[in-house]
């Protein structure tokens, strides 16, 4: 049997990085979080993330900085979660190297 893989979760809304945090933890993953943008880009770096789920409105800098951060080291899968409804937005984040793009709010699916 394979062991879990890693996964970080950056995210400023308690509430939401605690929801991330439990759907991975249930789906096998240990988890890591990250509250801020720049705590975020060196949690994925400490742990070797292979799964990072990423806000787009990070308190400290935008999540789309956070990725070119992260896309210098990793090549880890990473979700952008974002309220953000706009098509430049997920544009952007295509272009910098997300993997899937998930507006909120959303449901976890069993």
């Amino acid at each position: 049997m394979s062991e879990p893989g890693v996964a970080v979760v950056i995210e400023d809304d308690e509430d939401v990085r605690n929801l991330v945090d439990a759907i991975l933890k249930e789906a096998g993953f240990v988890v890591h979080s990250a509250a801020t943008g720049r705590e975020g880009v060196e949690v994925v770096r400490d742990h070797h993330a292979s799964v990072v789920t990423l806000d787009v409105g990070l308190p400290d800098m935008d999540g789309h900085e956070v990725l070119r951060r992260i896309r210098q080291f990793s090549d880890a899968y990473v979700v952008m979660l974002t309220a953000r409804r706009d098509e430049p937005d997920t544009l952007t984040a295509f272009l910098t190297g997300a993997d899937d793009y998930v507006k909120k709010p959303f449901l976890p699916v069993n």
